[in-house]
């Protein structure tokens, strides 16, 4: 029972209020519930992965799709005991919120910076946010628009003051009346603004000074610098909106007037509900499992977290040369790790968003222009491009786009940003440095060499910590080249063309076709010996491969699998292999196992579904002519890995990295190369997808003699013709029409199987 000096009626009939505004917003924000048929956002369960197998967890973000504000509940997963206050704004995707704020009743000197609070009775979806703070008996109610936000405060214990503590980790803050402004300080010289305002205004206002507010101080800096803004007793309710701004205190405050021009918390959840359905229902699906709807909708509801868009009233901020632009039209996005969001995410807006796919390109050029070096970021953020993990995947979205269709930004230019990123810029992993002796190697010999065991490293561009990885760059940069050969000769470049096309073949040198694995050289030539394909390379496996272990990066040759397959010893001893990764144990115990490749999670076998270089693997039986047992893997590891609950994500998931995966392999099909126009055909759950292609276009996956225990092909149809190929182009997606798919429980190992039903591998020019 909470502390109160009004009595008990007082308290039961405060109580009774309360509860019964909670009760009236549950039922406002849920109404398709009442009305029976749920809609796309009613599915989507937030808290999904928000215990992780090992290392991040998946955060319940409360955003709208792809808007600057993002928040969710400041803890280290759905396992800790306390939140730390409440988010104002999260800047980088699985960071700390920027700014803080923490409500407050009790003695002052008992306040802090930020208030760690026990909670209880949560509930969170994409538009809303609600929260028993338990200990103080507070109540928290929160819903997000694109740039702003607005929270309504319910305090129980009418015999105290209620307080609000504004923190901003490092940075300023002043108040005046009713509202706070200032900023926090993030990396690269870039701010972050706020613009916040109470319906209530405060009695006191100021810097803590023991156990009172010093109200000759209206003004604070430094690291975690707070205010305290002080309400009369008997203040049963605050309300407060605010507005976030990369440019300045006063667009930080025109983000928040055009966006939530009175304190209505319920219209505000109201419109964020109404658009997450109209984003979601741009796939349409119906089938009698309904948990595999709730973990579609939540998967692609994962897509729409990154990237962001920057954009304010026209202009933008951009860390990527510490300037405000205007943005003439085209809105400024960031915020995308695109070693983990080219292999599907990106391929994905490709399809549902491509007016937003070709927004984010450009983007990409303009960070590019701004940068001066002129290279392809990859790593974006709010911050500049980090420059983390390996290769130079923008290369991949660029020519994935265009393949595609997508005409709404300058080739040529893309072409010499790509090029210089690829070509000027060091290979070595987590480098922004320019390049060096070994890339000179890899531009001689075709691969990027390792050290020998216990050699120490002497090449200044490698970083210390994250080693050569030289089968993950020699991988990831000759698929780079591919796609930077394919720009080329789409823009009528033919000797370019030809040179980065004949390059992209130089997989073959760390081909070890004793081992049928590919294999570390040192400079000399020669194989690491000794190596163990599943332990060798130190923590990380980055003395040798990237996060995963030789079993996983066997299979990455995206540009020309037909090659791989040949390679292997051809299709049956390709799918033999396949079957023997799966069977092959870990080795050793898990513990052991986990100490030294954290990221290699969800494992069948040496298989990892917990990191996005093992999404395509599934797949590739189709190149093998058995494309039952693609059929029999990817429903396999949904059933196993992408679940719903706690535990329901095996691995990182990065703003779509692994989760598009999920939307994909779900609907029935997956983007195995991007760069080439095509999709192989997986296994679908529903009995009906159908995609919203716009202009009044749709495409229709439909199931016949559907069952949710059905993931057999039995034969197909596309748009009424025979169709006997384990793929579809995406000139037959786009321009609308129908695939149906005869289902059943066991496997027609003959359907696709000849190799006329292959899909499309990538061929050498002729010279």
């Amino acid at each position: 029972m909470f502390a109160t000096s009004d009595g008990t009626a007082d308290m039961k009939k405060y109580i009774n209020s309360l509860l019964s505004g909670i009760i009236l917003l549950t039922i406002s924000i849920n109404s398709a519930h009442a009305q029976g048929k749920k809609q796309p956002v009613d599915y989507v369960n937030p808290y999904i992965g928000n215990i992780s197998h090992l290392l991040v967890p998946t955060y319940p973000t409360v955003h709208l799709p792809n808007s600057l504000l993002r928040v969710y509940p400041e803890r280290d997963n759905f396992t800790s005991n306390t939140i730390d206050g409440l988010p104002i704004v999260i800047t980088s995707h699985r960071g700390s919120s920027a700014f803080n704020l923490s409500p407050f009743q009790g003695d002052l000197k008992n306040s802090r910076n930020v208030i760690s609070y026990g909670y209880d009775n949560e509930v969170i979806k994409p538009y809303y946010y609600q929260v028993d703070l338990d200990d103080y008996g507070i109540n928290v109610q929160f819903a997000p628009s694109h740039q702003s936000g607005i929270y309504a405060i319910n305090f129980s214990q009418g015999s105290l003051p209620a307080y609000l503590v504004v923190n901003t980790r490092d940075g300023e803050l002043e108040v005046k009346g009713n509202v706070v402004s200032g900023f926090q300080k993030l990396d690269n010289n870039t701010k972050v603004y706020l613009y916040f305002e109470t319906d209530l205004a405060p009695v006191e206002s100021g810097t803590q000074k023991g156990s009172s507010i010093d109200l000759k101080q209206q003004s604070t800096s430094g690291g975690d610098a707070y205010l305290i803004l002080k309400y009369p007793v008997q203040t049963r309710q605050v309300k407060a909106r605010y507005g976030i701004s990369f440019i300045s205190v006063e667009q930080a405050k025109n983000n928040l007037r055009r966006e939530i021009r009175d304190y209505n918390l319920d219209q505000v959840a109201q419109t964020g509900k109404t658009i997450w359905n109209t984003t979601l229902g741009k796939i349409q699906i119906s089938g009698t499992d309904e948990t595999a709807k709730t973990i579609f909708y939540t998967s692609l509801y994962r897509t729409y977290e990154r990237m962001i868009s920057l954009s304010e009233d026209g202009k933008y901020f951009s860390a990527f040369d510490g300037k405000v632009h205007a943005d003439n039209g085209i809105p400024f996005f960031t915020d995308d790790w695109i070693w983990d969001t080219y292999r599907a995410t990106h391929p994905l807006r490709v399809i549902i968003e491509p007016k937003m796919e070709g927004n984010m390109i450009n983007s990409y050029l303009r960070m590019a222009q701004q940068m001066s070096d002129h290279w392809m970021p990859t790593f974006p953020e709010v911050t500049g491009d980090s420059r983390r993990m390996n290769s130079n995947h923008g290369v991949a979205t660029i020519i994935d786009a265009y393949s595609k269709g997508l005409r709404s930004f300058n080739l040529e230019e893309a072409y010499q940003y790509c090029k210089a990123g690829i070509t000027e810029k060091t290979l070595a992993p987590w480098s922004s440095k320019k390049a060096g002796v070994l890339d000179q190697f890899f531009k001689d010999k075709g691969y990027f060499p390792a050290l020998p065991q216990g050699q120490k490293e002497t090449a200044p561009e490698v970083h210390g910590f994250e080693k050569r990885q030289p089968i993950a760059v020699t991988l990831g940069t000759v698929y780079d080249e591919w796609c930077l050969g394919n720009i080329a000769r789409q823009l009528g470049k033919n000797d370019e063309a030809e040179y980065f096309l004949n390059k992209s073949s130089s997989y073959h040198t760390v081909f070890n076709s004793e081992t049928r694995f590919f294999h570390p050289k040192d400079a000399q030539g020669n194989f690491i010996k000794p190596l163990d394909y599943r332990f060798s390379g130190g923590l990380g496996a980055r003395e040798t491969y990237d996060e995963n272990n030789g079993w996983l990066y066997r299979w990455d040759v995206l540009h020309n699998l037909g090659d791989l397959v040949n390679m292997i010893g051809g299709k049956q001893a390709f799918v033999d292999e396949l079957e023997k990764m799966y069977n092959t144990p870990l080795g050793k115990s898990r513990f052991d196992f986990y100490s030294q490749l954290p990221d290699h999670t969800g494992n069948v076998g040496q298989f990892s579904m917990g990191n996005e270089p093992a999404m395509h693997i599934p797949y590739l039986y189709n190149y093998a002519g058995q494309p039952w047992r693609t059929q029999k893997r990817v429903r396999s590891l949904l059933a196993q890995w992408f679940r719903n609950d706690l535990m329901g994500i095996p691995g990182d998931e990065d703003g779509g990295g692994l989760t598009s995966f999920v939307v994909f392999s779900q609907m029935g099909f997956y983007p195995i190369t991007p760069g080439l126009p095509m999709y192989v055909i997986g296994s679908p759950t529903f009995a009906n997808v159908t995609l919203d292609l716009g202009n009044g276009k749709k495409f229709e996956l439909n199931c016949l003699n559907y069952a949710p225990e059905n993931k057999y092909i039995q034969s197909a149809k596309l748009n009424g013709q025979v169709w006997n190929k384990s793929w579809f182009s995406h000139e037959d997606l786009m321009k609308g029409g129908k695939l149906e798919l005869v289902m059943g429980k066991r496997p027609n190992k003959l359907w696709a199987s000849e190799d006329t039903s292959l899909p499309p591998s990538f061929q050498m020019p002729v010279k």
